[in-house]
């Protein structure tokens, strides 16, 4: 780490990306109510990749076709996709599961990816990482061995979404390692632009947005949110990436579960009506704070390396 190194300041930032991708569940709920999943994500995807173009033809900074080969071209299509596919039925499951449930459930997103890393990319797996990956699958059984007799219970939740937000965390990591080599080619800011506009494009024939004059102003206010939710906590998370170390900054991150409890528990006290929140006993607290601790454990147990792969967690909200 070179003199920019500023763990306080990196601490502060990780924190807020915590915070904004944990209260995240809370205006895409409330967009979900006059909005589809696909359309949803499609203002994010436009706004942020008009916003980041933007940036980068003020450093007259925008990438040419030229610097990526064909290979990697299908390469970016593809991390494209996944990431599409990532924010679409991370939202898409709000429908079917809780908000909280959903985000200890997408603790399996850096889980997966360590075990890409290490099976593509031959990276090292150290025991601390073991300890942790022990923890997040333990941790999932206990919450879930409680939260699943609720679900099938439930006439608000269902098992669809336990399936839908899984395969949400499993199209992330496979997008952040698709991305990887391509990182060698382009900076991050110019790899988030090529799919953000490329993904707006995938988008355009599956989503409505009409719908957009349909909506009141709590609504708009919530899918504005959602927006720059998108800038604002990638900028905060891209800054802490250079000035503190990667796997503390992962760490931190890992939080993001106990934020949206808190923040769903709020809002279902001022609009019962919209949202809910499972009544969970000690066992489930546990097994989510054990999630919570081996995703932290799995991210302090990576090895420094020179570099930083500053995007790695670029599309992780959803």
């Amino acid at each position: 780490m070179d003199t920019a190194y500023r763990p306080v300041y990196g601490f502060l930032l990780s924190l807020l990306t915590a915070f904004l991708w944990g209260v995240l569940p809370v205006a895409l709920t409330l967009c979900l109510t006059v909005m589809d999943s696909p359309t949803i994500t499609f203002f994010r995807f436009i706004t942020a990749g008009v916003v980041v173009l933007a940036l980068l033809q003020l450093n007259n900074n925008i990438p040419t076709l030229n610097m990526l080969s064909k290979k990697a071209w299908w390469l970016a299509i593809g991390a494209t996709i996944m990431l599409v596919t990532n924010y679409v039925t991370n939202v898409m499951g709000l429908r079917f599961l809780s908000a909280s449930s959903a985000q200890v459930l997408m603790q399996i997103a850096p889980f997966v990816l360590m075990l890409g890393g290490i099976l593509i990319y031959k990276e090292s797996f150290t025991k601390v990482q073991f300890c942790g990956a022990v923890l997040l699958v333990c941790g999932l059984g206990l919450f879930f061995n409680q939260r699943l007799p609720q679900i099938f219970a439930s006439e608000t939740e269902s098992v669809w979404g336990i399936v839908i937000i899984a395969g949400s965390a499993i199209a992330w990591a496979c997008y952040a390692l698709a991305q990887k080599p391509l990182l060698k080619s382009l900076s991050a800011r110019q790899l988030t632009l090529i799919m953000y506009l490329l993904g707006s494009v995938l988008l355009l024939p599956v989503s409505t947005p009409g719908e957009i004059m349909a909506i009141d102003t709590i609504q708009f206010a919530a899918l504005v949110f959602c927006c720059l939710n998108t800038l604002v906590a990638y900028g905060a998370f891209t800054e802490a990436m250079r000035v503190w170390y990667a796997s503390k900054v992962s760490a931190v991150l890992a939080v993001q579960p106990l934020f949206t409890f808190i923040s769903m528990t709020i809002a279902e006290n001022i609009a019962p009506e919209v949202f809910h929140q499972p009544d969970l006993d000690s066992i489930a607290y546990t097994g989510g704070f054990l999630v919570v601790c081996g995703s932290m454990l799995a991210a302090l147990g990576r090895k420094k390396q020179k570099t930083v792969l500053s995007s790695r967690l670029a599309g992780k909200a959803g």
